[in-house]
């Protein structure tokens, strides 16, 4: 537990072990104690240690389809109805979900969850301990088009780039990724990505950035490092959000606009400084009384 005012309930509990912070250093007691200065972290890392001891499924389910060209490390397996492609590559311990479709070339790293029904395009590349949730699209086409001034008529531009996804990301549900244009879309290291999340073509996401559900990012936006994205934000082509920024939920940034200010919090749209927006609130709050 990481607050004192829990420690009371903790030690009334069943739990065969405790983790707690400093503050409880003093308990004396039968059962295990082990004390963290960050007991919340020690416990998601002791949780997943456990998991992974679960048995795992090993192999391919038979109704399954891969193709004579693929490669499975030791230890993969593939589950109802997936669809495997030419040439693709799948790590050790790697988790294919039932109905997913991995298309021809795609590589995947070790030890990742790919959940079921999600569709991976041709030219991903994922790397190690990558988590998929159900129903998330990696590397469909950008939105694209180029209008002929003389019809009116828009015809789409060439979608032929390519989408990486380093180690230890994590990809909610629903999430779709557009594959680059004619370079890459790159979702960084430790990159945390909520339900709902659409990442456009181009995009260059940072080590650590974390975006929550329904945040929608246009074409050739950087998000760079530790930078972390509230619910529903809308940040238009060419933006650039600085290392460690924070916008907050239904935050709206401008195409081409610059944010920076590492661990100052944004909020409105467009976005502001959230001291300089609560500002503005409490003038306009004045203004409409005195009406």
């Amino acid at each position: 537990m990481a607050e004192e005012k829990h420690l009371p309930s903790a030690l009334e509990s069943r739990a065969a072990a405790l983790i707690a912070g400093p503050f409880a250093a003093h308990v004396q007691g039968s059962r295990p104690l082990l004390i963290s200065d960050f007991p919340k972290l020690a416990f998601a890392r002791a949780a997943r240690f456990l998991l992974s001891e679960h048995s795992r499924l090993a192999g391919v389910h038979q109704t399954a389809v891969v193709a004579a060209s693929a490669v499975l490390g030791a230890g993969t397996y593939v589950a109802e109805h997936a669809s495997i492609g030419e040439r693709v590559a799948l790590g050790e311990n790697t988790r294919i979900g039932a109905g997913c479709a991995i298309a021809n070339g795609v590589s995947i790293g070790s030890d990742c969850e790919i959940y079921p029904n999600v569709t991976i395009y041709s030219g991903t590349t994922i790397g190690n301990r990558v988590i998929v949730h159900a129903g998330a699209v990696l590397a469909s086409d950008g939105f694209g088009y180029v209008r002929d001034p003389q019809t009116g008529h828009y015809e789409k531009f060439p979608q032929v780039g390519t989408l990486v996804i380093e180690d230890d990301v994590e990809i909610g549900a629903n999430t779709t990724i557009d594959r680059g244009a004619l370079d890459e879309t790159r979702i960084g290291r430790g990159a945390k990505l909520d339900n709902l999340v659409h990442i456009g073509h181009n995009c260059k996401i940072g080590e650590d950035v974390v975006i929550a559900a329904q945040t929608g990012l246009s074409g050739s936006i950087v998000i760079e490092k530790g930078a972390v994205l509230g619910g529903q934000v809308g940040i238009g082509e060419h933006a650039r959000i600085g290392e460690g920024v924070m916008i907050g939920g239904q935050g709206g940034v401008l195409p081409n606009k610059v944010l920076r200010g590492k661990g100052i919090p944004f909020w409105g749209t467009p976005a502001q400084p959230l001291r300089q927006y609560l500002k503005q609130l409490a003038h306009l709050a004045r203004l409409a009384k005195k009406e």
